[in-house]
């Protein structure tokens, strides 16, 4: 069973002739490539995101210096 499926899409007519003009470019292996790409870029980005909210809900109403100030003089 292949791990791979088709995506179809519609350029218009004068891409398409001027894509086959150029037929030292292998259009599908260039298309994939940008794809991959351009998900692993939007996926890092909304990662990113996501981590800056769960910081940001984390964020604790004290300063650092008052914990590390309570932290000493519970010792």
């Amino acid at each position: 069973m292949s791990t791979k499926t088709v995506y179809s899409i519609r350029v218009p007519v004068e891409l398409r002739k001027t894509m086959e003009e150029l037929k030292e470019i292998n259009w599908q292996e260039e298309i994939r490539r940008l794809v991959e790409e351009l998900v692993k870029t939007k996926s890092k980005e909304r990662l990113l995101a996501d981590a800056k909210e769960i910081r940001k809900a984390m964020k604790a109403d004290v300063s650092a210096a008052e914990l590390i100030r309570a932290d000493r003089d519970g010792r």
